[in-house]
Parts: C-alpha cells; sequence; structure tokens
C-alpha cells in the first residue's frame, strides 16, 4: 500500500492538510461533467451499446475480472463484445490493437490480459472515443462495446454504467482526491445502472457504504478460483494441495494486493507477502527470492513476468461470481437502446 492511501482510510493530520485541494478537484470534476451534460463539451455516441465498468475511487476494485464477465455473458446470449481500455501502465498513447501476446509494456497489463481472456477484440488508447472507433472498423461484426475504467471519461456516451466498489475498503474517509480515495462523491452512484460490491473473503462491509444511495440497483460479486497455472509451461496446472509446506512467496502488484494474500491463506497456504505498487514494471530481480520453492502471483502480474519466468513461478487463475440477476439488468438496459 502506498503511504498516502494510508491517510486515505481515515481521517488523519495530512489528509486534514489537504482537504482544501479535495475541495478544488471536486469542483473541477463537477464543472466538468456539468460541461458534457450540457453540451459545452461534445460527447460521442457510438453506432452500439457501451457498457462502461468503473469506480469512483482509487485503487483495484475488481474491474477487469467483471469486464471478462461481461464479455463471456453477452457471448453467451448472441452478442459480439469488443473492449477498449487506457491501457494504464503502457507507452502507448494512439489507438493500438492489443493481441495475446502484445508487449504489455506497450498496452498496459490489463489490456493483455482482456485480450488473452476474453476472445474478443481489444483496443486500447488514451481516447476511449478513437480506440473504440478503431475497434468497430477493425471488427464490424461487434455489436456492444464494454469500456473498462472508463466512468469519467465523459466524452464517450454509455447506455450502462457498473460501478465497482470494494467493500472491504468502501470510500475510505468519504474524502475527495488528494485528501481522500474518492474521484467523485458518492452521490454521483444515484445515477449508475448499478453498483458492483466486491466481497472480500474473511472482510466486514465498510462503514462507508451507508454512503451509497439507497435507490441505486445494487448487487454483490466474489472472485473464484483454486488453480494455479505454471508460467514457463501453462498447460501444467495445480490446486492449492500441491505448495503446501514448500517455501512460497506470493507477490501482487495490482490495486489491492491484500485481497489477493488473504485468498492464498483462504485457501490454506503459508507464504512471505509482497506487496508492489499497481501496474508495477517487474524485473527478474523482483523475483528473486533465495530459498523458494514456489512463487504465486496474479495473473495481471504473470502477464509481465512470463518473458522471464522460472519453473517455480506459478499465476492464480481467477473469475468473477457476480450475483446471477446482474446480468438481467445489463440485457434489459441493453434491449431498451436495440
Amino acid at each position: 500500500m502506498a503511504w498516502i492511501e494510508r491517510h486515505w482510510e481515515r481521517i488523519t493530520p495530512l489528509s486534514a492538510a489537504l482537504w482544501p485541494l479535495s475541495l478544488l478537484f471536486g469542483a473541477a470534476a463537477t464543472a466538468r461533467r456539468a460541461a458534457y451534460r450540457n453540451g459545452l463539451i461534445p460527447t460521442v455516441t457510438l453506432p452500439v451499446p457501451v457498457i462502461v465498468v468503473g469506480n469512483i475511487t482509487v485503487g483495484g476494485t475488481g474491474k477487469t475480472p467483471l469486464c471478462l464477465w461481461l464479455a463471456a455473458t453477452l457471448r453467451a446470449r448472441g452478442y459480439t463484445p469488443g473492449i477498449v481500455c487506457r491501457g494504464y501502465g503502457g507507452r502507448s498513447v494512439a489507438p493500438q490493437r492489443v493481441l495475446p501476446d502484445s508487449d504489455p509494456y506497450a498496452c498496459g497489463d490489463e489490456a493483455v490480459l482482456l485480450a488473452r481472456r476474453s476472445g474478443c477484440e481489444v483496443w486500447t488508447g488514451a481516447d476511449r472515443v478513437a480506440a473504440a472507433r478503431s475497434l468497430l472498423a477493425a471488427q464490424p461484426a461487434c455489436n456492444v462495446v464494454i469500456s473498462d475504467d472508463g466512468l469519467q471519461h465523459h466524452a464517450l456516451a454509455r447506455d450502462v454504467e457498473l460501478c465497482l466498489v470494494d467493500a472491504a475498503r468502501g470510500f475510505g474517509n468519504g474524502w475527495l482526491l488528494p485528501a481522500g480515495a474518492l474521484r467523485e462523491r458518492p452521490s454521483r452512484l444515484a445515477s449508475v445502472d448499478a453498483v458492483v460490491l466486491n466481497a472480500g473473503i474473511g472482510s466486514a462491509s465498510h462503514p462507508s457504504l451507508e454512503l451509497i444511495p439507497s435507490e441505486t440497483p445494487r448487487f454483490t460479486m466474489r472472485l473464484q478460483g483454486s488453480e494455479f497455472r505454471n508460467l514457463r509451461d501453462p498447460g501444467r496446472r495445480a490446486g492449492p494441495e500441491h505448495f503446501r509446506g514448500k517455501r512460497a512467496h506470493a507477490l501482487a502488484g495490482i490495486g489491492n494486493p491484500q485481497r489477493f494474500f488473504l485468498q492464498l491463506e483462504a485457501m490454506g497456504l503459508e507464504f512471505t507477502p509482497h506487496p508492489f505498487p499497481d501496474h508495477h514494471p517487474y524485473a527478474a530481480s523482483d523475483l528473486a527470492y533465495p530459498g523458494a520453492e514456489a512463487v504465486l502471483m496474479t495473473e495481471k502480474d504473470a502477464v509481465k513476468c512470463r518473458r522471464f519466468a522460472a519453473e517455480s513461478h506459478w499465476e492464480l487463475a481467477v473469475d468473477a461470481v457476480p450475483d446471477g440477476a446482474l446480468a438481467e439488468r445489463v440485457l434489459q438496459k441493453l434491449r431498451v437502446r436495440g
């Protein structure tokens, strides 16, 4: 966890000192959104429906697994979805097609993971409108676009908004950046189509969840996975029992590394944890743990570690498992557009 995030969990002298800046941030965000809403800044409507998956806090909430679930759900219902994302951590700014073997340092780790797991056309770029247009030009059969982490990208009109919230961390101290972790106030959730609470393992719900508007539909989601895949030999699989009693290390360069560590502990595994910043640019030295018999990591980390992987390196494959009613909520909104 970054040092500033500790001050976002509660009100501290530092967060209180930053509070005046959060007022300026909030005023700027409100003015920008109003400018789009009132047509002062143009909003682009694509010829196909758009589903935005995002959050109102800084840090990971499970957006990428939910996007993968959405893509699979839509394909099962006869749709041909495509995915656009910003490509955080990548060097590329212009729209770029992402393939399963694309360079994560150019396209972003999450984009490559989406391309590997979704089976969909995936495009990345700083301008999501341009990325989406490029996607539709490359794949004319695409009839619905999923935007990963685009809740604040108002230039792209959307038909469905899903907001992920980490149920354990909630909204922290409830303040906007930089005094808190919020990109937008919780009142923003009154306008989304659904709030999806990512329920962590062994964690109670954060009291700040009471700030979610009562009229907004809520659904829960959990991340499920128990199969590890070897980075050197992807066809080699193993369950948790394979690592019990071994000298294991676990690393996580995601928005909330603790969630991954808790998941491993729930499997009965003992390990030395190594949290890294989100989108960390891994080098082989980061995984050089003397005496380690196994190094466990998330799929997102594995995307960047596979190029120097050893036989002791394993990734945990996870899937989002939301409430069954969430699928019907999304499909209902799409039918309205259709």
